[in-house]
């Protein structure tokens, strides 16, 4: 028996009047997508992006990425559902609070509806991916507590001071053991680090064109596979690894190979124009320098600044040579006379 041990939750769900059911995975999942919209709505609007745009972005991309979470889970793991000696009826496939969600399957069916979305506004799906690369780690790192709520996903047995208990009658125990590897904790400090990396990645080498969202996907996996490596509950295998594994395998490749396609990408990516009074002008080429880029053209700025710094002398006079009439010394020359 080990020194010391994590305890798992006595309950997953609490009911609200005794009827409705507050589900603490769903929980998870809800606050890890709120969390995910704020980190990219602040990002989205440093680079230029009208506000509210990742707002209206998560309605295309949330419904998408249930969906193709739980098809991907329900794929990978259908001897769970259908079969005769499946452990679940499969009409439990559908029940998505009780847990099982492909993040695979999330992310693309995800970004499928975000470039639905991003195609309606006019702006570029590379920009909006680098964007909510963080936000997505994030948010992640939060789901996986549902994990641990649901009592599911965890690691072989251990003795190590922060192994998680895990009652005996849950699928994948061994028998005699009472500790396993908090799988779920693992992959939630990873997340929760990559979150943190991207950003600073993305701001000390100014990365664009989806080289971000790249390294998300090239870090996210990494992790995932030693993870998926200490996990315990039923998985198909090929070659003595997980599915999952080389899922993992595949798309770091994959992310790598894109990060050094983009490498040298410099077209502009649009990031959407925001809504501005009528302008007259330079001040129109400073608007249009603002939406092409996201960024207030410097040469322009300084014009208007100038003209904001001589606007008082002009006031008044309707004549725009009047600031270059000579002075009027008639009275003086009188004077001398």
């Amino acid at each position: 028996m080990p020194l010391a041990s994590i305890p798992s939750p006595s309950q997953g769900v609490w009911y609200l009047f005794d009827v409705v059911p507050i589900r603490a995975y769903a929980l998870c999942i809800v606050l890890g997508v709120v969390v995910a919209v704020v980190i990219g709505e602040r990002r989205w609007r440093a680079r230029g992006g009208a506000p509210g745009t990742i707002v209206d972005l998560a309605v295309w991309a949330v419904p998408f990425g249930l969906v193709g979470g739980r098809l991907y889970h329900v794929l990978t793991d259908w001897q769970l559902y259908f079969g005769p000696e499946a452990p679940h009826r499969p009409i439990e496939a559908l029940y998505i609070w009780n847990g099982g969600l492909g993040i695979w399957g999330a992310v693309a069916l995800g970004a499928l509806g975000v470039w639905f979305g991003c195609r309606g506004r006019g702006i570029s799906l590379s920009a909006v991916a680098d964007t909510v690369a963080p936000g997505i780690a994030a948010a992640q790192a939060i789901g996986r507590w549902g994990n641990y709520f649901n009592q599911e996903l965890f690691g072989s047995p251990t003795s190590l001071p922060w192994g998680l208990e895990i009652d005996p009658d849950r699928p994948g125990t061994v028998p005699g053991e009472a500790t396993y590897h908090p799988t779920f904790l693992y992959e939630s400090i990873w997340d929760l680090g990559l979150a943190f990396f991207l950003i600073w990645v993305g701001r000390r080498f100014a990365l664009r064109h989806g080289r971000v969202f790249a390294l998300y996907v090239a870090g996210y996996t990494v992790g995932r596979f030693w993870i998926e490596g200490l996990r315990v509950d039923s998985a198909h295998h090929i070659l003595g690894l997980r599915l999952n594994q080389w899922t993992s395998i595949i798309l770091f490749l994959a992310a790598l190979a894109y990060f050094w396609y983009a490498r040298n990408k410099t077209t502009e990516e649009s990031v959407g124009t925001t809504p501005e009074p009528a302008l007259d002008g330079g001040d129109v080429a400073a608007a249009d320098s603002v939406e092409r880029t996201g960024e207030a053209d410097p040469a322009h700025s300084a014009d208007l600044a100038d003209e904001a710094e001589t606007g008082t002398e002009r006031d008044g006079n309707d004549d725009p040579r009047a600031g270059d009439a000579p002075p009027d010394v008639s009275g003086r020359e009188k004077e001398k006379r």
